[in-house]
This record gives C-alpha cells, structure tokens and sequence, in this order.
C-alpha cells in the first residue's frame, strides 16, 4: 500500500501543537487511522478495542493530567486503530461541558414540543402547548410562589428570643385533665345471689 503525498510549498510552518493532553493526541492518531482506511487499511473493532478506549476515556475522566502523561508516543503508537477511534470518538461525546449539553438539550425539547403542537390528537395538542408556555423565556404558565418578608428591628428579635430561650429552660409543667367517673351503686346482695333471709 503506497500514499502519495505531495508538499504544499510555501506554508508557513506553525508551532507543533502541545500533545501533552490525551484527546489530542487521540484526535491526531484518529485522524492518521481514517486516513489510511479511506486508502486500503481495515479496521475491525473486537471487544478488547472497546475494553481498551473505555479502560483509556474512564482513566482520563479520573486523572486527566496523570493519563495524558503516560500517553507517550511510543505507548499510543501500539494501539490499534479500532482502540484510537473509539478512544478519539468516547473522548469527544463526553468531552463537552455540562452547560453545551444543556443548551441543546433544551433546543432539543423545545423543537420536539413545537411538532408535537400538530398532532391529531387534541390532548398532546394542549399538553405541548401547555409545557411550551411554562418555558422560562415564555413564562406564560410560570408558577410563582410569593415570599413575604417581615422586617423587625433588633430589639423585637432579642425579645422573641428570650422568650423562646426561657420556654426551653423552664418548661411549663404539662397538667392532665382529670378524668371524672361515674358510678352507680349495685346491690351486691341481690347481685351476688344472697336473699336478706
């Protein structure tokens, strides 16, 4: 398998990139990999490739710093091609921040609740438009929820205090209610079988 590969003259030179973090130096050897598949090379992903760039992007997740370091040259050069695209594509997906993801996550809802106003279905009708309206940036729906505040002065506080404090430190004493009963008398003589003979 032969590459022709013919310089652009006149380029300026720029400095080398810093691979000194593992995704670019992942990017770069994918690239090289995608490159030699469009020229003949076959890539077949097995089960350790994938073992590998999980084990690789779960040890870049924990430790960038420690991981890219021992992500020399000479250790990524004998992963195989299968291994550097998934580690490549892995570290990529997750790669994004949290607020990126979000940002289109919520475009993603919002356009699914905008084709959903068209269904057949009155109901999901109403439900889309509803849940559209309860969008912050629309806040036709927003529940709001009043907070009052009561502004007392410092004295008014110590007093409330005091009085909280002294209620802990001398409980009232709890009374009980009495309970009254109510007796009727008996004849035990007559009750118990005995006749006054």
């Amino acid at each position: 398998m032969r590459i022709h590969i013919e310089p652009d003259i006149g380029v300026p030179i720029d400095n080398a990139p810093d691979l000194a973090d593992l995704p670019l130096v992942t990017a770069g050897a994918a690239e090289t990999a995608k490159l030699l598949s469009e020229h003949g090379l076959d890539i077949e992903v097995t089960s350790e490739d994938k073992d590998l760039a999980a084990k690789l992007a779960t040890s870049y997740a924990q430790d960038s710093d420690t991981t890219s370091r021992n992500a020399t040259p000479a250790r990524v050069s004998k992963l195989t091609p299968a291994t550097l695209l998934l580690t490549d594509k892995i570290l990529k997906d997750f790669g994004h921040s949290v607020v990126e993801s979000s940002v289109q996550l919520r475009h993603l809802v919002t356009n699914k609740l905008v084709e959903e106003t068209e269904n057949p279905d009155a109901r999901i009708r109403i439900k889309a438009l509803e849940l559209l309206g309860k969008i912050s940036d629309v806040g036709l729906f927003a529940e709001k929820s009043e907070v009052t505040i009561t502004h007392q002065t410092t004295d008014d506080l110590k007093e409330r205090l005091r009085i909280k404090l002294s209620k802990l430190v001398n409980p009232e004493p709890e009374v009980e209610d009495a309970i009254i009963l109510t007796a009727e008398l008996m004849d035990l003589s007559s009750e118990f079988g005995f006749d006054d003979d």
